[in-house]
């Protein structure tokens, strides 16, 4: 996917967040602007990350499998996964960010703070899975002697 087309699709995102949270930009009288901001962030970071889980591991994942040989299906998920964890950590984070901001550890409920321990958890193995079990290989350089 090229530059443009993911510029296309984060403006696209972009409009379909103004169209139906118009307060977010434009804020509000009573200055809840913020606060809308965070929850569109959150909802959209959180859906954009279990649409790619269910996307990756019961769709893309059951048909690269079926229908490529086996080290090419390798050598795909090896290129593929890196991207996927990134992705994956970086939703995981802003959904941290948000939910912290909108429901402060001090004020917050019992499944509140449960809620967040969860998306805390979710976002240590996302990135344990992206910096401890699928390091970026390196190629090795033939060398000639």
């Amino acid at each position: 996917m090229g530059w443009a087309t993911r510029f296309l699709a984060a403006v696209c995102f972009f409009a379909a967040g103004v169209l139906f949270v118009p307060e977010a930009l434009l804020g509000s009288p009573s200055g809840a602007g913020a606060v809308t901001a965070a929850k569109l962030a959150h909802v959209l970071s959180f859906a954009t990350s279990w649409g790619a889980a269910l996307w990756a591991t019961f769709i893309g994942g059951i048909i690269m499998f079926k229908n490529l040989p086996r080290h090419m299906f390798g050598n795909l998920q090896s290129k593929m996964f890196p991207a996927y964890f990134t992705l994956i950590s970086a939703c995981a984070a802003i959904s941290v960010a948000t939910f912290s901001h909108l429901h402060p550890w001090k004020t917050a409920s019992t499944v509140e703070r449960y809620q967040l321990g969860f998306l805390l958890s979710a976002l240590g193995c996302n990135l344990s899975n992206l910096l401890v079990f699928t390091p970026m290989t390196i190629e090795p350089k033939l060398s000639v002697k």
